[in-house]
């Protein structure tokens, strides 16, 4: 059934050849929390209860700020609460088949809180990353609040930081599925590397033997070396992204820590270059807005032996000295972890067991004050300070205070670029990894898994391009004439980009494919093939040639592993009808009767997916595997759901699919339609088909996929 409906290219065109003291709880207007120029320097500050209640009643009169340890005027003093309404949840059903429920679209004015949990897999241990992981899918599924943009980073691949940022709990849940033990990172199984027999050493090692043992140690501290500033490098980049997004911008750091110092062969303190590395970050984070929290991922932790640790022939000396190691490595890998969240004004959580109460925890966190004030003039002479050291006193009585250490002598214009100087190429760049769409030219995109095809997976992609949003120039003949880019990106569970492609589209249309063009738009579709099965994140950008226009979209879709023997279903095409066309029609869902005027219109309705009341859905997909034997007859049944705001507006009866010859790769047609009554209220909605396998016992009967569609009032 989709080999009609997925052609390369489908265009509906003829021819192709971007003050003053106040204290109230509204959200701060300008984009940037934290400023530091030479006019005015404004922070935020977290004020609480000795419990960690925010307080939201503090008077200017109750706040001193400190520069440099001289007391500054404050020009600026405002509360903003940044606690969003709780999510809604979905409908609970009889046969466990969950309900969809539609994520609302991120938009940069109704974000409340961004937040990227950065999962530290180059030092997370065997034993902390289930913890990890369970405390990830229980926070989308209790503390994630509407209103949330939130990302799930591994700091092994954290590069693609920016791409990652969504409200979609699928593509979060996605995410934590592939948060997994590294093999590539520390690799330890427990908390502390076991003591083996290899560190039983009898004698004293002379000359080359010495040598070698030396440049074993130089090794290991090497490698952990590599690995804290793998984790140090992805937090800079993640947080480099989030310089730009809307919102209370928070940063969880799951991680088991890492060394900022270690003993020289006296038993001294040196620092390593973590230090200097751990300053710019910090520095970094304070310019962009962000709020640095973290939790040791291994709980409360002893540095006593386990049954690990070899102990036969061990005298109490080196048990002494073992044990004594174990407890710095604890604490200086802890005190890294505490060095960044107090110098950014977050918390850090440590000794104790229950990560989803640390989560909790920045989360309650997120109300401040901004405050403001004049900088001296030699704030910004790297001849005369190069770091300024911010302090901030409160008044009143059983208070706790939190804020930023200071900053760099540098103002945020010397290390911005401003948008208005990107070029061309940027501004449709920068439109593709945001986790915004852009709206100068409207776009709406919607991409469906094909199923194998030719031993290889497939997804299809379908993009409606709103051409009254681009311009057209009118040519001597009458024609009228535009130009435009678009660009595509397929980004992997991690954000790395897995593949693009580009292409210039010029339009040259006689009046009258004009006008027709303005009003259907035009649709592009297009083939992405995908290695493996897994979570993936299509983008779409547009720029328009002659203004310069942008716009972009992005869907995240899950591609199924067919070779399981599961049951599986491909995304979902659409088609719709009046009532008139309906009864017209004597063949109805029979797909050798579509035209090309149908299968164009059916390109359209995928790809735009905006329907009048009134009317009748149709709807085409294809199963995989069914039956549980190859050989097996197929009996499917097919159920229908209309859904709303995760709640179930309409239930259709389970119906037999009328198996008919199965397609190239292997799939069983289903066809259907659903009425679209008039009396429905225009608004967002989601067709849900479910799918019954009768030869298979359990939940693998059942497979379901949905599709979401706005609903109008026919005007």
């Amino acid at each position: 059934m989709l080999r009609w409906l997925h052609a390369s290219l489908l265009v509906a065109l003829a021819t192709v050849s971007v003050s003053a003291q106040d204290v109230s709880p509204t959200p701060v207007q300008d984009d940037e929390v934290v400023k530091i120029t030479s006019a005015l320097i404004r922070l935020d500050v977290t004020v609480t209860d000795k419990k960690g209640n925010p307080i939201s009643d503090l008077n200017p009169d109750e706040v001193e700020i400190f520069e440099n340890g001289k007391k500054q005027k404050i020009t600026q003093f405002q509360f903003v609460s940044s606690q969003p309404q709780a999510a809604a949840q979905p409908e609970p059903t009889q046969d466990g088949v969950s309900v969809p429920l539609r994520s609302a679209p991120v938009t940069s004015s109704n974000v409340r809180r961004t937040i990227a949990l950065v999962v530290d897999d180059l030092s997370l241990s065997f034993e902390s990353t289930p913890y990890v992981k369970r405390a990830l899918r229980n926070f989308v599924d209790t503390q994630m609040r509407d209103g949330d943009l939130v990302a799930i980073i591994r700091t092994e691949g954290g590069v693609g930081a920016l791409q990652q940022f969504t409200s979609n709990k699928e593509q979060l849940y996605a995410a934590i599925e592939n948060v997994r033990w590294n093999l590539r990172g520390r690799a330890r199984v427990g908390a502390f590397r076991p003591i083996d027999d290899s560190e039983l050493k009898p004698e004293p090692l002379l000359g080359d033997d010495a040598r070698i043992v030396n440049d074993e140690s130089d090794i290991d501290e090497f490698r952990e070396d590599l690995f804290a500033t793998g984790t140090l490098g992805a937090l800079n980049y993640i947080v480099r992204g989030m310089r730009d997004l809307p919102g209370r911008k928070s940063v969880m750091l799951l991680s088991d820590g890492f060394l900022a110092y270690r003993r020289d062969s006296r038993g001294f303190l040196q620092s390593t270059r973590m230090l200097t590395r751990m300053e710019r970050l910090v520095d970094l984070a304070n310019r962009s807005s962000v709020v640095i929290y973290t939790t040791d991922a291994r709980g409360l932790q002893s540095a006593n032996f386990t049954a690990e640790d070899r102990m036969t022939g061990r005298d109490r000396e080196f048990m002494n000295n073992a044990i004594s190691d174990r407890r710095f490595e604890l604490d200086q890998t802890q005190d890294s972890l505490i060095y960044l969240a107090e110098n950014t004004g977050g918390l850090a959580f440590r000794n104790n067991n229950s990560i989803p109460r640390a989560l909790g925890g920045m989360l309650n966190d997120q109300s401040y004050y901004l405050v403001g004030y004049e900088p001296d003039e030699e704030v910004f002479d790297p001849d005369k300070r190069r770091f300024n050291k911010i302090s901030i006193k409160v008044s009143r009585e059983d208070t706790e205070v939190r804020y930023r250490s200071g900053f760099f002598g540098i103002t945020d214009e010397e290390v911005k670029v401003p948008k208005e100087k990107m070029t061309d190429d940027e501004r449709i760049l920068d439109a593709l990894i945001s986790p915004f769409a852009k709206n100068e030219i409207k776009l709406s995109l919607h991409t469906v898994y094909r199923g194998p095809e030719k031993n290889s997976l497939t997804v299809g992609s379908y993009v409606h391009i709103d051409l009254r949003d681009v311009r057209f120039t009118e040519q001597p003949n009458g024609n009228k004439t535009a130009a435009f880019d678009l660009l595509v990106m397929n980004f992997g569970d991690n954000g790395e980009p897995l593949g693009n492609f580009s292409k210039t589209f010029t339009a040259d249309m006689t009046p009258a494919n004009y006008e027709r063009s303005l009003k259907e738009g035009m649709v592009y579709s297009f083939s992405l093939p995908i290695e493996k099965p897994g979570a993936y994140l299509v983008r779409v950008a547009v720029r328009d040639h002659s203004t310069q226009r942008v716009g972009s979209a992005n869907q995240f879709i899950r591609v199924p592993d067919p070779s399981k023997n599961k049951l599986v279903l491909s995304g979902i095409v659409l088609n719709n009808v009046s009532y008139a066309e309906w009864d017209s029609s004597g063949t109805r869902l029979s797909a050798g009767a579509l035209n090309s005027d149908a299968i164009s219109d059916s390109v359209t309705d995928t790809a735009l997916r905006r329907f009048s009341a009134g009317s009748v859905l149709l709807y085409s997909l294809e199963t995989y595997n069914a039956g549980r034997k190859k050989n097996d007859p197929v009996k499917l049944l097919v159920r229908t759901r209309l859904v709303r705001e995760g709640r179930i507006i309409y239930e259709g009866k389970d119906s037999p699919v009328q198996a008919s010859s199965a397609s190239s790769g292997g799939g069983v047609p289903v066809i259907g339609a659903i009425n679209l009554p008039e009396m429905l209220e225009p608004g967002e909605y989601a067709l849900q088909l479910i799918l019954t396998d009768e030869t298979r016992k359990g939940e693998e009967r059942f497979a379901t996929a949905f599709v979401e569609f706005e609903l109008t009032d026919g005007i």
